[in-house]
């Protein structure tokens, strides 16, 4: 969780193109602005640090944002819960108000919902006996809230404090249940008349050994009178939400209402995967914690010890912000880019979809690779995020910890990941070569000038495959010059497919996950080369890879120098290939994850 960062922006023209002869002539598209680099975004105000820049909508159409500011760092002494309000959709926010002042005690991690009313509560952690811990004191103490009555602008003077029982987890705590060790990361969420927000507590100071709980309160979204709001913490008994077999770190649980009336709970590990459960009687029981995967039983997700936030959507469908690699030497490290799945509910089970790319950073401290592997370094990155619709449009907040700030986000682009496995048409836009069999049996076919991706240009490989054997060295297509500089996609003594990417002076490379690919059996490979996170990523069979057990990452970064990898004029297909290529797709731009998908499903 590092700094933010400048970004360059950029500009992309549309042209036209024609087909003929399975060869599509186009112009190499100008560049453009890229609403996924997080520089383009509109700057949420802070006081230097900055966390958990959380949206609400109010009656009145304007947003009102809570979040923990403080003059210095994360969990600074000074450290305080303040809120603001943008009338124009996130681009221009107001001065911040105090919830707490910032000389008391450490007020921390707001949690904001809206009652039938009008009237917004925030939740949050407040040092209300000033307990001194030996480091950071803002994670202790007391739950309270406060709220308002004219939308955000004045909050009661009164602060209230939710009952919190002391159980398991409290009484062997590093203080000997002496103070309370919790927080919270997720939005409360309403149904029907309910009001239900998630939050951790922890065993071990700081945020370790720690475990799932639930506030519950059926009047409070009804109730003017705040006296006689009630309160359940749950679940029933004396243990939180975990899974006993998956270690010490088990926290940041946040929660979606499901259409069938069950609650989805999805929350952080310390390992190479998030956790996920159910409840089927209002957060009263839940299902044993299992890794989060994608499909019932299937392939699990990858995420370190970041924010894994998941949010359901008006129109009943689910996103999940997660980032897509397993854990490395810093687990904190690496939220850099950051990626989107969409659920779908099925039979009482949130089905999700292969991943897109949603916000990255190009400064270079967030974007560190090592240039042997092409893996990405220590670099921070953005988290705590937050999902924002209003009028048919979509945004999303982030921080950096010195800096917030909230997107749009396109549409079309979660329309894309909803539709994975429906949509079944190959995509022509920026088709620049589209060979068939016999095609391909030409030996050599001009090459198309590819976008520069020093400038945020990109491109994408696209093809059906059949190889007799894996041994390496077989070329799939080849348009390197004498010097070397070009692209060439052939595979690997890990019978894999390796991309590599030549400028004259710089290099990028990458290969998909091992043991994907048969002898024997025909495979659909798109490679997408994206030159504005400067990332590639490979989707096998409908699947993006993920690195599997072999590596923490699936997808790989390039050097930002890395500019034009056309190489030569004409590139040669499959000189040696020991099977069959049965179709060849050449973009001028880099494909969707969820375009891939659907070249896949449309078949040959």
């Amino acid at each position: 969780m590092e700094k933010g960062g400048i970004a360059v922006h950029r500009l992309w023209l549309s042209v036209a193109s024609f087909i003929t002869f399975g060869f599509v002539f186009a112009v190499a598209p100008a560049i453009a602005d890229d609403p996924r680099d997080i520089a383009t975004g509109y700057v949420i105000p802070d006081e230097g640090y900055c966390d958990q820049p959380y949206v609400v909508i109010m009656h009145d159409g304007n947003w009102l944002c809570l979040l923990t500011t403080a003059g210095g760092h994360e969990g600074a002494a000074n450290s305080h819960v303040v809120s603001t309000i943008s009338a124009d959709q996130g681009r221009t926010w107001s001065k911040l108000v105090e919830l707490e002042p910032v000389d008391g005690p450490p007020s921390v991690y707001s949690l904001p919902v809206v009652a039938n009313s009008g009237r917004v509560y925030a939740f949050y952690d407040y040092n209300g006996d000033n307990f001194k811990c030996p480091a950071r004191s803002d994670c202790v103490g007391w739950f309270v809230y406060k709220y308002s009555d004219d939308n955000g602008r004045t909050w009661s003077k009164e602060r209230y404090r939710l009952p919190m029982r002391m159980t398991a987890v409290d009484r062997t705590n590093t203080f000997d249940g002496k103070v309370q060790i919790f927080w919270g990361i997720g939005k409360p969420i309403t149904f029907d008349n309910t009001m239900i927000f998630a939050f951790s507590k922890c065993g071990k100071y700081l945020i370790d050994r720690s475990e799932g709980w639930f506030y519950r309160s059926d009047n409070i979204l009804t109730e003017p009178d705040v006296n006689k709001i009630d309160w359940q913490l749950l679940p029933d008994g004396d243990v939180g939400l975990k899974n006993p077999d998956y270690g010490d770190v088990q926290a940041e649980q946040n929660i979606v209402p499901m259409n069938d009336g069950s609650i989805y709970c999805m929350y952080r590990t310390a390992g190479n995967h998030p956790c996920h459960a159910y409840s089927r009687d209002g957060a009263h029981t839940w299902t044993m914690p299992e890794y989060a995967t994608y499909t019932p039983g299937g392939r699990r997700f990858k995420n370190s010890r970041a924010c894994p936030k998941v949010w359901k959507a008006s129109n009943g469908k689910y996103l999940f912000w997660f980032h897509h690699h397993g854990a490395h030497k810093n687990p904190y490290r690496g939220r850099n880019p950051a990626w989107l799945s969409g659920g779908i509910e099925k039979d009482g089970f949130i089905h999700w979809s292969q991943p897109e790319i949603v916000l990255y950073d190009t400064d270079p401290k967030n974007c560190l690779f090592d240039p042997k592997t092409g893996t990405p370094g220590p670099g921070g990155g953005m988290s705590y995020p937050d999902l924002i619709e209003q009028d048919g449009k979509y945004w999303i907040t982030e921080t950096q910890k010195t800096l917030a700030r909230v997107h749009p986000i396109d549409p079309t682009l979660l329309e894309g990941l909803w539709n994975q496995g429906t949509a079944k048409e190959v995509v022509e836009k920026g088709l620049v070569v589209n060979l068939g069999p016999e095609e391909s049996k030409k030996g050599e076919v001009a090459m198309p000038s590819l976008p520069s991706l020093a400038e945020g240009g990109g491109f994408a490989v696209d093809f059906w495959i059949t190889l007799d054997e894996l041994a390496s060295g077989q070329v799939v297509l080849d348009s390197r010059d004498s010097s070397g500089k070009g692209l060439a996609v052939s595979t690997t003594e890990h019978g894999t497919l390796r991309i590599e990417m030549n400028d004259g002076e710089n290099r990028g490379f990458w290969e998909c996950d091992r043991e994907l690919l048969k002898p024997g059996t025909r495979h659909h490979v798109a490679i997408i080369v994206d030159g504005g996170p400067k990332v590639i990523s490979f989707v096998v069979d409908g699947v993006l890879c993920d690195g599997g057990e072999a590596s923490t990452y699936g997808w790989g970064r390039f050097t930002p120098e890395l500019d034009d990898v056309s190489g030569s004029d004409k590139f040669r297909v499959a000189p040696n290939l020991n099977g069959r290529l049965h179709r060849l797709r050449i973009y001028n731009r880099y494909l969707r994850t969820s375009e891939a998908v659907a070249n896949y499903h449309a078949g040959i």
